[in-house]
């Protein structure tokens, strides 16, 4: 058994896109910019879903994490932070009058950066104008990322009073020695504590957030790690796999003087996780999520209506277009993507002469929409029915095959290693194949082999 699973891990370790989005933003243009922008939000408001997502982008941190890949920077100063929160407060107004007021806001995710590393005062005045021009939805979420080590318990009770309802710990790892290595500091308090402090304070949604594959981890440490996190209780783990990419990111560079796990000791990470969090009695859910059976992705799974986006997985229900703001934010519409400018005063300067700051985007074309609508359901439910997809698309069951260029024996090799099975217009992914889910989606997406963009490995 672990023979086979060394040699499937061998088979399959190939560089592929994570799928956040389809097409992934390697295909991004800088041909696309604020008018195509504001063509796209306009055009969202006949489009579905009909909810509004909206993700709030703090490019700010104390300290950078090495094995980081998201948009940050350090050294900022009050008056610097003030003129970015104007920035998007203006961006806010712009975009919301462009917004069809009779839609719902379902969704708010602040990340980052560490968002909850800047003044309350800065969260507060975003989030009031947020409520101001939107509409929002009585069962709304509103999920902020926050690093243990900058979370005081004052500060959870003023994120109850804002609005917020769920709390994303970003702990990483528990261990000191691991810590150090990736240039992060330990929680400020004891997080048994924070996650009692969330409960009591009325939070209706936990999560942790992990990452495996980091250097100084073994596969014992790793295991002892999900067992502190299972003990913690919280309602959701997310164990995301560390994506090393210095061509893109050089301060991963330093982490190879340490060194990192292999291959087969990364995979193990992800196996023994599974098991130890299933026989705990939490759900896989999607890749790298884990949720308690009554949570909402539970149920989403259960009845194949998991989502996924930039900010992570959702439900159908409940997800909408995504809105983004500030800088660096990457908005997701039914028909477009667009990412403002990564760099902070280039956003912000740009932002106060023309309310926009869009640096690139996508525009999809109708097959393309077809292919990222069977990409998410290999990446989050694990099962494609091609009746159910001509179905959402109003169309007949051929022109779908047409579009995917669907041919059974293009997965011969995934049925042969029992990752998945066919049967007849239906495509089940195996327990066995979920690591692999990633691979299985490249064979439906033809923009792979133009190989644009460099991509980390698929396990």
């Amino acid at each position: 058994m672990i023979d086979n699973y060394k040699k499937l891990v061998k088979k399959y370790n190939e560089s592929g896109p994570r799928y956040t989005s389809y097409p992934p933003a390697t295909f991004f243009s800088e041909s696309y910019g604020n008018k195509n922008y504001i063509e796209s939000i306009e055009l969202s408001n006949s489009e579905k879903p009909k909810n509004i997502s909206i993700y709030v982008h703090v490019p700010f941190c104390p300290q950078i994490c090495h094995f980081c890949g998201c948009t940050t920077e350090t050294g900022f100063s009050r008056p610097f932070l003030e003129r970015y929160v104007d920035a998007v407060i203006k961006e806010i107004d712009y975009v919301a009058d462009r917004i069809d007021q009779n839609r719902n806001l379902t969704q708010v995710h602040w990340g980052g950066g560490t968002p909850n590393a800047i003044s309350y005062k800065f969260i507060e005045r975003i989030t009031l104008k947020l409520k101001e021009r939107f509409n929002f939805s009585q069962n709304y979420e509103m999920a902020i990322e926050c690093n243990p080590a900058h979370l005081e318990f004052r500060h959870i009770e003023l994120l109850k009073k804002y609005g917020f309802n769920r709390i994303s710990i970003g702990i990483q790892d528990f261990r000191k020695d691991v810590l150090d290595a990736i240039n992060r500091r330990e929680s400020k308090k004891p997080l048994e504590d924070i996650v009692k402090k969330i409960e009591d304070t009325g939070f209706s949604g936990t999560n942790i957030d992990l990452v495996y594959g980091l250097p100084l981890q073994t596969v014992d440490s790793f295991k002892k790690t999900i067992d502190r996190a299972i003990n913690l209780g919280t309602d959701r783990i997310v164990t995301f796999s560390y994506a090393h990419v210095p061509s893109v990111l050089p301060r991963q560079k330093i982490l190879e003087e340490i060194g990192f796990p292999s291959p087969e000791s990364k995979a193990k990470m992800y196996e023994n996780s599974y098991d130890q969090l299933t026989k705990a009695g939490y759900v896989s859910v999607g890749m790298d999520h884990y949720s308690k059976p009554h949570d909402e992705f539970a149920i989403a799974l259960n009845e194949k209506k998991l989502h996924r986006n930039f900010q992570g997985y959702c439900t159908r229900e409940t997800t909408g277009q995504v809105y983004g703001f500030g800088a660096s934010a990457i908005s997701q519409l039914d028909s477009a993507y667009s990412q403002n400018h990564k760099n902070t005063m280039e956003y912000i300067r740009n932002i106060e002469k023309n309310n926009l700051s869009v640096y690139r985007g996508y525009a999809l074309s109708y097959n393309e929409k077809v292919i990222r609508h069977v990409i998410n359901a290999v990446m989050c439910n694990y099962y494609i029915d091609f009746s159910e997809v001509a179905k959402y698309f109003n169309c007949p069951l051929y022109e779908i095959i047409s579009i995917l260029e669907y041919d059974p024996s293009n997965f011969k090799d995934f049925i042969e290693d029992g990752l998945m099975e066919i049967d007849g217009e239906k495509i089940t992914i195996h327990k066995s194949g979920r690591l692999f889910t990633r691979n299985i989606s490249m064979r439906f997406d033809p923009l792979v082999k133009q190989k644009v963009g460099t991509y980390s490995k698929t396990i």
